[in-house]
């Protein structure tokens, strides 16, 4: 992981559906500060993060997040 992990954002809509929102590599850091977090903002939208899944099978760390609504 010295060159950082692939993740990738997904969103989970209102009906259950779930829509991608962007894969980068994140560094170390990033990737560390996962243990004390609960939102994200990406693309210029806050997100709480749900829940991760590493896939072995692509190689990628997958965030499940939903849109903070702000009024």
């Amino acid at each position: 992981m010295e060159q950082g992990l692939n993740v990738l954002l997904v969103e989970k809509l209102p009906g259950g559906e779930l829509r991608e929102i962007e894969q980068r590599i994140w560094n170390v850091n990033m990737v560390r500060a996962l243990e004390h977090i609960n939102y994200i903002v990406a693309g210029g939208r806050e997100y709480e993060t749900i829940e991760g899944r590493l896939n072995i099978d692509l190689e990628r760390l997958e965030l499940l997040v939903v849109p903070m609504k702000h009024e």
